[in-house]
C-alpha cells in the first residue's frame, strides 16, 4: 500500500485575500482550478447541510507538486464551533524554513501579519543554531519561521 501526504488545510473567513498572503509572503504558487464545492456528496462529507466551500490550492515553496496548503472558506460559518467540526478555523502551527528570518518577517509583517513571539536564537549541540519566531498570519493563524545553520 502506497501512502503519501498531500495537503494542510486552513479554513479562512477569506479566503482569497489569505491565500494571496501566502503567495506574496512565502512565494506559494496557485494550484488552479479554484475550487467551489456544493451540492449533497460535500454535504455527507463535512456533516453541514447546504454547505458551500470555496478556495484553492498552493504550492509550498520547495515543491513542484505538492504537498500543498488548501485554504478554504465555508459558507455558511459554523457558529457552534467545537475542536472536532471540520470547518473549525486555524491548526497548531505550519513552518517554513528560510534562508533570513529577520527578513522573511520583516515582508511578514509588511503584508498583514504580525509578530507573536520573540525573534530568537539557539544552539544545539548536535543540530547547530536555529533561529526562529512564531508569528500570525493576517487572520490569526501562527506560523513558525526558521533557519538553521551548522
Amino acid at each position: 500500500m502506497s501512502i503519501k501526504y498531500a495537503h494542510t488545510n486552513i479554513v479562512a473567513k477569506d479566503w482569497r485575500s489569505l491565500s494571496d498572503f501566502y503567495i506574496k509572503v512565502f512565494d506559494c504558487k496557485p494550484v488552479f482550478p479554484e475550487r467551489d464545492l456544493s451540492s449533497k456528496w460535500i454535504e455527507k462529507v463535512t456533516n453541514i447541510d447546504d454547505v458551500n466551500i470555496k478556495g484553492i490550492h498552493l504550492t509550498l515553496p520547495g515543491y513542484e507538486a505538492g504537498p500543498t496548503l488548501e485554504i478554504f472558506e465555508y459558507n455558511p460559518e459554523n457558529p457552534e464551533r467545537h475542536p472536532s467540526d471540520i470547518s473549525r478555523q486555524g491548526f497548531g502551527h505550519i513552518a517554513f524554513v528560510v534562508d533570513n528570518v529577520e527578513e522573511v518577517l520583516d515582508k511578514f509583517i509588511e503584508y498583514g501579519g504580525k509578530k507573536y513571539g520573540a525573534l530568537q536564537e539557539k544552539e544545539f549541540t548536535s543540530l547547530g543554531v536555529l533561529t526562529v519566531v512564531y508569528a500570525e498570519d493576517p487572520e490569526g493563524n501562527i506560523i513558525e519561521i526558521q533557519n538553521w545553520k551548522k
